[in-house]
């Protein structure tokens, strides 16, 4: 792979994504975030009344706030890199502490963020419901639906423990909201992961259907627009993921099938090993998430600095994590990835950019938003291949995988990276069986994959993974497979405003 030394204070912006400033006149009224969620007087919330103000108010159906930061903080990636800055932000999550932080790309920030995107899709529901016509709303009313199961599924994935068939009916889950907030405080309650994985299907299912990919693009162009929603192929690339979590193996195969077919997939992957190994640093930041790029499922704005902390922070990804992470290639060979490193030893794949809104036209100062990647055709790729290796067909698993070889490895030549069906000389001793083998190599490609982007933390609840820290001066940390840190801990607020039940510590 491609190591350069990389400089530079902070990147460039590449193509622009248009923010809509228009939307926060309909919303700013109606949504909030913290324990009660909104904190609004219902007499200053602006009036739905029109298919345009609901269209505009869809569009913060979505977190705008990212997980980006405390995931991968939290997970194998990152070590101790003590010439690099320190940001509390950063740093909390590394010794996996309950946060005291408050600010963008905190797990706080982003509950609140998903409860406002919650906010957004309920009133919008409620609007369409009480219409009178519904059904000139159908497609706006599956994007409502499959948003909120979505920022429903990301906060009961973070905030509450791992979807198990045997202990989800008791485990406590997080609030379930489907009524539009009509007044200023109000308590709620959490229920169980069973409950809340329950709405999210109905939701799901429910909304899935109705959504009209031709709905996004009306009086605009489709570039710039369909990938910043749920179209039916994110929504399917969704329930895939959903369904990996929940272990229902055949709707994941399903749901990826009707994102992706496999005899298309390769299409879709970016080419690492061709057009992406000639990018030039700023090259590779631009078109990572553009939205032309066919990988990019489903987009993000998010409010967040994290195009620029990713690889300046003091617990990020050094030299030892990055030979661990890059030299376990299952496949043989070299990947392909282009990796710059900074003069203070922090190793990183250039995949965001930055969106830098002023405050004014005159302004110096202002807001930095990072472009996000929330669903790819890679990870669509990886859960249909670890769904048939859960269901014991490792021959079709590895085909899939060794699609994803071929667009990775450097001189790739089925000959030599085409993957053994057990992998077993690789795994010679770790794994217990043809299986377990096949999946290592699922979760160690996965890795190299999503690097920054805080997939790994998800692996490591999934699989219920261990994790081991080591700091500066020696002390070794570990996050064992039941120790109750792997739950974030709720808001202060939701717990003392919103009446809640912290979780266990």
């Amino acid at each position: 792979m491609k190591i350069m030394n990389y400089t530079m204070r902070y990147i460039q912006r590449g193509e622009k994504v248009s923010i809509r400033p228009a939307i926060w006149l309909v919303v700013m009224g109606l949504l909030s975030g913290c324990g009660d969620f909104l904190s609004e007087s219902p007499d200053n919330r602006a009036t739905l009344d029109s298919q345009e103000k609901l269209a505009e108010l869809l569009v913060t159906a979505y977190p705008e706030t990212n997980y980006a930061m405390f995931c991968e903080a939290m997970s194998d990636n990152i070590e101790d890199n003590p010439a690099a800055p320190q940001d509390p932000r950063n740093a909390d999550p590394y010794f996996w502490r309950d946060g005291t932080s408050t600010d963008q790309d905190t797990p706080e920030d982003y509950w609140n963020g998903c409860y406002k995107a919650i906010a957004s899709a309920n009133h919008a529901l409620e609007f369409i419901n009480n219409s009178g016509t519904p059904e000139l709303y159908a497609a706006q009313k599956g994007e409502a639906l499959v948003a909120r199961a979505y920022a429903h599924f990301m906060i009961v994935t973070l905030f509450a423990k791992t979807y198990n068939p045997n202990t989800a009916a008791a485990d406590p889950g997080i609030p379930y909201v489907t009524d539009p907030e009509k007044q200023s405080f109000k308590n709620y309650e959490r229920k169980t992961v069973q409950y809340v994985y329950d709405m999210i299907e109905q939701d799901l299912t429910e909304g899935l259907p109705l959504i009209d990919d031709k709905a996004y693009t009306k009086g605009e162009s489709a570039t710039g627009v369909v990938k910043y929603h749920f179209t039916q192929m994110a929504a399917h690339a969704f329930a895939s993921r959903f369904y990996l979590f929940k272990r229902n193996y055949a709707k994941v195969i399903e749901h990826a099938d009707a994102a992706i077919p496999a005899a298309e997939i390769r299409s879709y992957l970016r080419p690492w090993n061709t057009v992406y190994k000639s990018y030039s640093a700023t090259e590779l930041l631009i078109n990572y998430t553009k939205a032309t790029e066919t990988a990019n499922i489903l987009l993000c704005e998010t409010l967040s600095d994290w195009t620029r902390s990713f690889s300046t922070l003091r617990y990020a990804t050094g030299a030892p994590r990055y030979q661990e992470i890059f030299n376990e290639n299952p496949a043989g060979g070299e990947y392909a990835y282009s990796v710059f490193y900074r003069s203070f030893g922090v190793y990183f794949v250039n995949k965001f950019r930055e969106h830098f809104v002023q405050v004014g036209v005159n302004a110096n100062t202002g807001y930095v938003y990072t472009i996000m990647p929330l669903f790819t055709a890679e990870e669509v790729l990886f859960n249909r291949a670890e769904a048939y290796a859960m269901q014991k067909n490792l021959g079709t698993a590895v085909q899939e995988l060794d699609i994803w070889a071929s667009t990775r490895i450097v001189d790739y030549s089925p000959r030599y990276q085409m993957l053994p069906e057990w992998i077993a000389d690789y795994y010679y001793g770790y794994a217990k069986s043809n299986q377990d083998a096949v999946i290592m190599a699922i979760l160690a490609f996965r890795r190299v994959e999503f690097l920054h982007e805080g997939m790994r933390w998800f692996d490591i609840v999934r699989h219920n993974l261990p994790v081991t820290h080591v700091t500066n001066d020696g002390k070794v940390l570990e996050l064992k497979a039941n120790d109750p840190r792997r739950v974030l801990q709720l808001p202060r607020e939701a717990v003392t405003t919103g009446g809640l039940s912290p979780n266990a510590r």
